[in-house]
């Protein structure tokens, strides 16, 4: 995510290296992710032929942007996993048990990124830390800064969009169920995507 880095050994979640201008450096200050205008969603294979899609409502982070120095920037986020809506309830009830999330136990999941670099024009890469129930590994997201704008309502905002993709057993996510045909009914692949829109706190 554009303008985020680690500043004084401090995780982050979503970060990256722009050039440094004048553009950039009035980027600077503090920012809250706008769960209303942002989207944070997954896609999973189903029976061997078919995807899945699903989307978290429910997250809140914050951003410090230092566009002078940008891998002096900080990010957080952190996903309520209960919020998870995948267009049936039945399904988003047994993702919510102890087979998947097991929310009960572990409501949240999380990313702090640790370094990030930049790839070309308005691309980056982000390495962090992915939580989820009680396993942590490192993770990669390919972004793009989608720019700032001042809304009608006059909040300065930015965005940034990208994807990954991890396994689901490497965090512990191990339920499935066999085909009578051959194959499992979940795929281990999950694509994460994201589309993040912040608003800068008011100084």
């Amino acid at each position: 995510m554009g303008l985020f880095g680690r500043k004084n050994n401090e995780s982050a979640v979503a970060t990256a290296t722009l050039p440094v201008d004048p553009a950039l450096a009035a980027l600077t200050g503090e920012y809250a992710i706008d769960p209303s205008h942002s989207s944070i969603g997954f896609t999973v294979r189903h029976a061997m032929v078919t995807n899945v899609r699903g989307t978290f409502a429910e997250h809140e982070g914050a951003l410090k942007l230092d566009g002078s120095n940008p891998s002096a920037s900080t990010a957080s986020i952190d996903i309520t996993i209960a919020s998870i809506d995948t267009g049936l309830g039945d399904r988003d009830g047994h993702l919510r048990s102890g087979d998947f999330f097991d929310v009960e136990q572990f409501p949240l999941m999380s990313f702090r990124s640790t370094q990030a670099e930049q790839l070309g024009g308005d691309m980056y890469r982000i390495t962090g830390d992915l939580t989820i129930k009680d396993v942590t590994k490192p993770l990669s997201i390919d972004l793009e800064f989608n720019g700032a704008a001042t809304d009608p309502f006059g909040n300065e905002r930015v965005g940034f969009e990208g994807s990954t993709e991890i396994l689901r057993s490497a965090w512990g996510l191990t339920w499935n169920a066999a085909l009578e045909t051959g194959g499992v009914l979940v795929g281990d692949k999950v694509k994460l995507n994201f589309d993040i829109s912040a608003i800068k706190n008011a100084a």
